[in-house]
């Protein structure tokens, strides 16, 4: 198995393992990322290790088919000296280390092809990792904005049971309360503070405009009698009252209208008296 396979079935059980444990989506992604970010590091060292070989390689092909001239140079002196055994000795150490490039060579060759596949694998693994990255952050987005809207609905949930609109009419029975006893200090306040005369004057004023009313009331159903007429004075004294203008006495009223007037004129006598107590305190 590769590099590259190996980093990207590591990659995955990772990611497995994450999903299956990991409950919050930015920390997980964030996780992946990390894990990500650091295998690529080390598949950048194991990338670094293969060029170096390659170098190696080739420069031991170099080296090699310099010892194959430098053998082959002193085949030539030997030739020219005229030593022949010796020439054939130095052509023999050239062919090995002719031999010994040409093999490096060849390694050097497939080693140069191997590294520039990773290379490009390389790329594209990173080029990979970097989208990861960005999409990393519109998939945090859409996290949040689920975890938000499930917020709101266990919220929403919430303040449709019962228990919640109870303590909102608790509440309100309280102020409610409340403001009853304010009112009522208020007007106690208002009875018992201030220029107790005035208070008293009042009081009587419109008990008075009470008694009026009621006395009226009275005459009317015949409860009492009719007012007395005015002195002899106040009589010469008025204008003189011209036959068309006065009125015909009234009809006498049914029994249904008798018993209302019994009935308002008993609650003005009720409201009369309970004025008159209030005056007392």
């Amino acid at each position: 198995m590769g590099i590259f396979a190996r980093l990207a079935a590591l990659i995955k059980s990772n990611i497995n393992d994450l999903i299956s444990k990991a409950e919050d989506p930015e920390k997980m992604l964030n996780q992946v990322v990390l894990d990500m970010s650091n295998q690529l590091i080390e598949a950048k060292k194991q990338v670094a290790v293969s060029i170096a070989d390659e170098k190696r390689l080739a420069k031991q092909a170099e080296q090699e088919e310099a010892k194959a001239a430098e053998w082959h140079r002193r085949a030539m002196l030997a030739v020219r000296a005229g030593d022949d055994a010796l020439a054939k000795e130095a052509l023999q150490r050239k062919q090995e280390h002719q031999q010994l490039a040409d093999g490096f060579k060849d390694q050097w060759q497939k080693q140069k092809a191997a590294v520039d596949q990773i290379k490009t694998a390389l790329r594209v693994l990173n080029n990979k990792i970097e989208d990861a990255k960005r999409k990393k952050a519109l998939i945090i987005a859409r996290a949040r904005r689920a975890q938000a809207q499930k917020q709101i609905q266990e919220t929403i949930g919430g303040l449709t049971a019962n228990s919640a609109f109870e303590v909102f009419d608790r509440m309100e029975q309280r102020v409610n309360q409340a403001e009853a006893e304010a009112e009522a200090q208020s007007e106690l306040a208002e009875e018992y503070t201030g220029d107790v005369a005035a208070h008293k004057f009042k009081q009587l004023e419109a008990n008075m405009g009470a008694d009026d009313e009621l006395m009226a009331l009275k005459r009317q159903m015949g409860v009492l009698p009719p007012e007395a007429p005015p002195p002899a004075e106040e009589v010469a004294a008025a204008p003189p009252v011209r036959v068309a203008e006065q009125k015909e006495p009234e009809p006498e009223l049914s029994k249904q209208e008798q018993d209302e007037l019994e009935k308002a004129l008993a609650e003005l006598e009720a409201q009369e008296q309970a004025q008159q107590a209030r005056m007392k305190r």
